[in-house]
């Protein structure tokens, strides 16, 4: 398989001061309390746990219903990896422990060259699995598709966080100490760390019993959007009204659908074009299935045209591009088997990847 396409998004807070919220040493000493900095944690902790399905939602494609859990994409289980230093640092604090300051290790990183020294690194952010990791200092969502705009992305995890940094105050306020309320958030809400493989299927299973947000479709989570938990989120914020949540979802399935039908009808003009022309000229392969092939591709696409809503076109155009588009692929592969390579019009993988030492180029330079 050749991976999919993604980006990494950096996520950090700060004060108006320039203060960091996610730098311990930072936010103890601006407060003076060292107590702030796994408050900000526990607030953080619990926002993944509670709303892993609007981080889900945020990342939704058909690209990325492909490319999580392989492809070096991590799965579409929302955990979150904190590394064996800041996990042990937190237990503590939820235990009650000890208060000691947060001093993750370092390690030394040879590059092997004489011209750059060795160097430390810090030993944090070393799960390349995990969809959230905390890397020092800040958070990296690594699910982003590469087309992907990442405001939707930036608009959640700012909204999650800040509900939970209100729901934090309003027990202060209330009389409770803040570190009594991080405590009891941090072993409510302790299932979403993971620190292990997330490409293992044992730990996505313990996952998944855990009761940690899993949502394998993009059109689902795209449905959660409208959910009453997450509509009264962003209406509680003022960051959404229930009514725009509902018209967002609706675009997000149009924009899913049409990624679809432009991938289908393009599958349709390669079959129609250049695999069926090939099998004939060669004079073997399976051209039966391949004209059922456009067939069956052309009634999928009208059904999805027929359906009402657009949350019913998407989950159509789902079972086209995952199930009917990839059964279809399989015969287009069988065509390129049998077919001779003078005869088969369309590029293939060794040409793709390996044109430069498979292709005879004559350069004129004038």
């Amino acid at each position: 398989d050749v991976n999919g396409s993604g980006k990494h998004n950096n996520w950090s807070i700060a004060t108006g001061c320039g203060v960091h919220l996610l730098e311990p040493d930072d936010i103890n000493k601006a407060t003076g309390s060292s107590d702030a900095f796994p408050v900000i944690m526990s607030a953080i902790i619990a926002a993944c746990d509670e709303h892993g399905d609007l981080a889900r939602m945020a990342i939704a494609s058909p690209g990325n219903d492909f490319r999580l859990g392989a492809c070096e994409a991590p799965p579409a289980i929302f955990s979150t990896y904190l590394g064996d230093d800041m996990t042990f640092y937190l237990e503590h604090f939820k235990d009650g422990k000890g208060e000691a300051p947060y001093a993750p290790n370092k390690k030394l990183l040879d590059l092997g060259t004489s011209s750059v020294l060795p160097f430390e690194v810090p030993a944090e952010d070393r799960n390349r699995t995990s969809p959230f990791p905390y890397g020092g200092s800040r958070f990296e969502f690594r699910a982003v598709g590469s087309s992907q705009n990442v405001s939707m992305v930036n608009t959640v995890l700012n909204a999650i966080t800040a509900e939970k940094f209100a729901y934090i105050s309003d027990r202060i306020e209330a009389g409770e100490k803040a570190a009594d309320v991080a405590r009891d958030l941090l072993k409510k809400h302790w299932k979403v760390i993971f620190n292990g493989d997330n490409y293992c299927e044992e730990a996505q299973k313990e996952l998944t019993d855990r009761g940690v947000w899993r949502i394998d479709s993009g059109v689902e989570a795209i449905q959660t959007l409208t959910s009453e938990k997450n509509v009264a989120l962003f209406e509680k914020l003022g960051v959404m009204s229930g009514d725009e949540c509902v018209a967002r979802a609706a675009v997000l399935h149009d924009h899913y659908t049409g990624t679809v039908e432009m991938e289908g009808l393009v599958m349709i003009d390669m079959i129609q074009q250049h695999v069926i022309p090939s099998v004939k000229k060669a004079g073997e392969g399976p051209l039966d299935d391949l004209n059922k092939a456009v067939t069956t591709l052309k009634d999928a696409l009208a059904a999805i045209h027929a359906a009402e809503s657009s949350y019913e076109k998407a989950q159509l155009a789902r079972v086209l591009r995952l199930e009917t588009m990839i059964d279809i692929r399989a015969v287009c592969d069988a065509a390129e088997e049998v077919v001779p390579a003078e005869d088969w019009t369309l590029a293939t993988y060794k040409e793709l990847l390996f044109l430069d030492s498979h292709c005879d180029y004559s350069a004129d330079y004038e």
